[in-house]
C-alpha cells in the first residue's frame, strides 16, 4: 500500500458522527513529559517504516496513556510507544468534553496580532478607532458581505482588512483592483456593500496580495471571512456583530 501524505482537513473525515455535538471549551490538557529515549526510537521507527514523516519536529505524549502525539509544522498524528501504528484523526477526552487535537491545532496557528504585515493591508476607522481586529476576506465571499454589512454599526474600531483572495480566479482580480484603487477602503465598500465592481487596476504593490496567500496557507487560514483579535484569537466565518463586540469589550477589561 502506497503512503499517502496526511493533512489536517483529512484528519477530520473518520470522526464518529455520536461526538459531532461535543463542544471544545477551555485550554487542551497538559501532556505529560516524553524522555529523549522513548521520543528518539519512535522517531526512528517511523521515519524509517515512512520517508514522508522524516521531517517531525516534535512527539510527546498525551494524556491519553500510550498515546503520543507526532507534529510535524501544525500537522498533527498520534502513535503508540513502539511507533508501530499511525493514527490520523481527532483526540476527544470525554470526561471533560473537550476536542484535544482542535485545540493543539488552534494553539500551533495561534496568530500573533502584532506580528501581522499591517502594511499588506488597508484600514477602516470607525469612531475613534482604538478597538483592533484584522480581517481575511475575499472579494466574492457572500459570507464576507454579510459580515461586511453588519459590521458597519459596530463603532470605535480600526478593522485591518487583508485581502485573500481564495475562492476563484476571479476573486484574484478583483482583490488586485481593489488593492490598487486610488481609494482602496471606497473601493471595498462599494463592492461588498453596494455590489459596484472596482475598476480594472494594476500596480507595483500586488505582492502584498501573495505575502497574504502565503500567510493563510501557514497559519492553516481556510475559509473566509477569518477574525483575529488583539489577544491572537481567530475566530472562522461571519459572526454577528453582537458576539465581536462583546469579544473586544472584554479585550479592554483585561487591558
Amino acid at each position: 500500500m502506497t503512503f499517502r501524505a496526511f493533512s489536517s482537513t483529512a484528519a477530520r473525515t473518520w470522526v464518529p458522527l455520536l461526538v459531532a455535538g461535543v463542544l471544545s471549551v477551555g485550554l487542551p490538557a497538559h501532556a505529560a513529559k516524553t524522555d529523549d529515549a522513548q521520543s528518539a526510537k519512535i522517531r526512528q521507527a517511523l521515519t524509517e517504516r515512512i520517508p514522508q514523516l522524516s521531517d517531525i519536529e516534535e512527539i510527546r505524549a498525551t494524556p491519553m496513556k500510550g498515546l503520543y502525539e507526532v507534529r510535524m509544522g501544525t500537522d498533527v498524528f498520534y502513535t503508540d510507544a513502539t511507533g508501530d501504528f499511525l493514527i490520523q484523526g481527532e483526540l476527544f477526552d470525554t470526561k471533560a468534553k473537550h476536542n484535544l487535537t482542535e485545540e493543539r491545532i488552534n494553539q500551533l496557528t495561534q496568530i500573533d496580532f502584532a506580528s501581522l504585515r499591517f502594511d499588506d493591508a488597508f484600514k477602516l476607522v470607525r469612531g475613534d478607532g482604538s478597538r483592533q481586529i484584522a480581517v481575511f476576506e475575499d472579494p466574492n465571499c457572500g459570507y464576507c458581505k454579510r459580515f461586511e454589512r453588519d459590521m458597519r454599526e459596530l463603532d470605535n474600531v480600526t478593522v485591518h482588512i487583508f485581502l485573500y483572495p481564495i475562492l476563484s480566479p476571479d476573486s484574484f482580480e478583483k482583490s488586485r483592483d481593489i488593492w490598487c484603487a486610488a481609494n482602496p477602503e471606497k473601493a471595498w465598500n462599494d463592492w461588498m456593500l453596494n455590489d459596484k465592481k472596482p475598476a480594472t487596476k494594476e500596480c507595483e504593490t500586488i505582492d502584498a496580495l501573495q505575502r497574504n496567500l502565503a500567510f493563510g496557507k501557514q497559519y492553516k487560514i481556510t475559509g473566509t471571512p477569518t477574525i483575529v483579535f488583539e489577544d491572537g484569537t481567530r475566530v472562522p466565518g461571519a459572526v454577528p456583530r453582537q458576539q465581536v463586540e462583546k469579544k473586544l469589550a472584554s479585550l479592554q477589561a483585561k487591558s
